[in-house]
């Protein structure tokens, strides 16, 4: 059974003027064309200028790639559903019965459109202020554990570093297979490099850049394994 929107907003120590807007952010696409991808929009925008503004005042000496790798620990799906999850925002999602018998509920990608519509649905109501003031309410926890000297960039970066490092042609990532229903893909990706005795990896994930990601990890274990 879903749970009453306004019980959520007292959970997360909201108030709307509008409470239209919030039961519009929770939401899916999957009920019709009235749907949260709109306040996904605004909220997303909000979301990482927040972030990035906080990035930089709490970081003055680290360049702007130490800032991007910093922010996008905290602005990517898995950061984001991990705050739905921690206020049980899944028993408030409005879906439709497809969605629902499927476990959408429960899905990363529904969970953080929902935070980001959530956000924006606020912007929408009270202003930038109350919206950022609640936005780095939610993520002072996560901003509190950065720590630049242990801020590690992805492996798509790595290997781009290490390529750049020894003059050989950038990786080439390439789709090779996805497969599973709209809603629960799998995607395979090949990444391919013109490192000797080295030549190609595949990686699998439940989006195209998490296959790129897996791919281009697997990459670096194999290089790392042949140079020794």
């Amino acid at each position: 059974m879903i749970r009453k929107p306004e019980v959520l907003i007292k959970k997360l120590d909201l108030s709307f003027n509008q409470p239209e807007l919030f039961t519009m952010a929770l939401t899916h696409r999957s009920m019709g064309a009235k749907n949260n991808e709109r306040l996904e929009y605004l909220g997303d925008s909000i979301l990482g200028f927040v972030i990035a503004e906080k990035l930089y005042e709490m970081f003055p000496a680290a360049s702007e790639g130490e800032l991007s790798r910093l922010r996008a620990r905290l602005v990517n799906q898995g950061s984001l559903a991990s705050v739905a999850r921690e206020h049980n925002l899944g028993d408030y999602l409005i879906l439709g019965s497809g969605e629902l018998k499927s476990g959408g509920y429960r899905r990363d990608s529904i969970l953080s459109d929902a935070v980001e519509a959530i956000m924006g649905a606020l912007l929408k109501d009270q202003g930038v202020l109350e919206c950022k003031e609640w936005i780095l309410k939610i993520f002072a926890e996560k901003l509190s554990a950065l720590d630049l000297n242990k801020s590690e960039k992805d492996p798509k970066t790595q290997l781009q570093e290490l390529m750049q490092s020894r003059k050989i042609e950038l990786p080439v990532y390439e789709l090779i297979q996805m497969t599973g229903a709209a809603h629960a893909q799998t995607f395979s990706v090949k990444c391919t490099t013109n490192v000797e005795k080295v030549e190609s990896c595949t990686g699998i994930g439940d989006s195209r850049k998490k296959a790129e990601q897996s791919a281009a990890e697997q990459m670096l274990k194999l290089i790392k394994k042949k140079n020794r």
